[in-house]
């Protein structure tokens, strides 16, 4: 492990682990639900550190791995129209739909274009007035409030020729449904840190009253990891879950209510569907009426054949934490990070990248 500053000090790392293996005598499931969090546990050998009684499953908090087939397909169907410019982040452009992608659709001609925020596709469609530029909106509410901004943005710069297609999921809801479904067990959660900037930690509160499950938001250092274990661990032994806030230096209980107001100004809730999961009622977010001049969605025909998801491809599974990426048996062998079959491996926060990237057998 490298450990170069003060969230990275293998002194502290040592003496977290010990209380953890110290005071862990029941068996414990945890789910890292970010995708950012796998990538940390892995990088920095957390695993290693634990218990044999402290297990840790990967969630579905990757929004590229999480994005459905269909929604790539409709994507795809999009970025095929004449005269329209789709402007995506960059993982997403490798994401296999149900028989292409946004990169072979691009090698084919369309107009695809990789941007690093909501606002360089409103520069792209300030500078191609003849052209309808989509961008495609993924991402949890980390995201929302950006892609909430640029469409405020395109509305006062008068902008008709900006649209969003809005992929954007929403965290407590799929927390809800995967801990409603029970098909894994989950003894605690850790939950994203950056997420919990915007919504603070109050929406998790149905996690432990309702479900009896432990909660602790972390943030992505390596002690903030072992930190928001150590929470959980103490909540499962004493039999007394809460929401607890092990990212206090950048989370507080009502989040940042600016960014909410965005996403509440500009967004509602509205079913979304989920890659491996299916339809989750509430966890995504749709423009509201007085916004549907920006709606891709509602602009163009993007009905697109029933989507399907690659052969043999386990990502799915993955996402709901109940299977390891090396389960897989495309694992390694006809999916690496070079030739991905699923998104799970494509994308930097997927948690079969993180695997392959460090080296993790299970």
């Amino acid at each position: 492990m490298r450990f170069v500053d003060e969230f990275h000090d293998p002194v502290l790392a040592g003496k977290l682990a010990n209380r953890i293996r110290t005071a862990s005598t029941k068996p414990a499931q945890f789910m890292e639900f970010c995708g950012g969090h796998t990538h940390a546990i892995l990088r920095y050998g957390i695993r290693d550190l634990l218990p044999p009684t402290v297990t840790m499953h990967s969630g579905p908090g990757c929004p590229v791995c999480v994005t459905s087939p269909h929604d790539i397909d409709s994507a795809i169907a999009a970025a095929l129209i004449p005269g329209v410019i789709v402007a995506t982040y960059g993982d997403l452009i490798r994401v296999p739909g149900s028989h292409d992608s946004l990169e072979r659709a691009r090698a084919r001609g369309a107009d695809v274009r990789v941007v690093y925020s909501a606002l360089d596709a409103l520069t792209i469609a300030s500078h191609h007035p003849g052209n309808q530029v989509v961008l495609l909106g993924i991402g949890f509410e980390t995201t929302a409030p950006t892609v909430a901004a640029s469409i405020l943005e395109a509305r006062r710069r008068n902008l008709g020729n900006y649209r969003v297609l809005s992929l954007l999921k929403l965290t407590p809801p799929i927390m809800h449904a995967l801990l409603a479904r029970g098909e894994t067990r989950i003894d605690g959660i850790v939950c994203p840190g950056h997420v919990s900037v915007i919504i603070g930690t109050r929406p998790y509160d149905f996690i432990p009253r309702d479900f009896g499950v432990a909660c602790a938001v972390s943030g992505f250092e390596p002690l903030d990891i072992l930190r928001a274990i150590d929470v959980l661990v103490e909540q499962v032994e004493s039999g007394a879950p809460a929401v607890a806030n092990a990212y206090s230096r950048a989370v507080t209980t009502g989040g940042n209510e600016t960014a909410c107001r965005l996403i509440g100004d500009v967004f509602l809730p509205c079913d979304a569907s989920w890659r491996g999961i299916g339809t989750v009622p509430g966890s995504g977010l749709a423009l509201r009426p007085e916004y549907a001049a920006f709606d891709a969605a509602a602009a163009f025909d993007l009905r697109v054949e029933e989507s399907e998801e690659p052969a043999g491809c386990r990502c799915g599974d993955v996402l709901r934490g109940s299977l390891t990426p090396p389960e897989c048996a495309l694992y390694g062998a006809a999916c690496t990070p070079t030739h991905p079959i699923g998104p799970c491996m494509v994308s930097h926060e997927g948690a079969c990248a993180a695997h392959f990237a460090y080296g993790a057998a299970s």
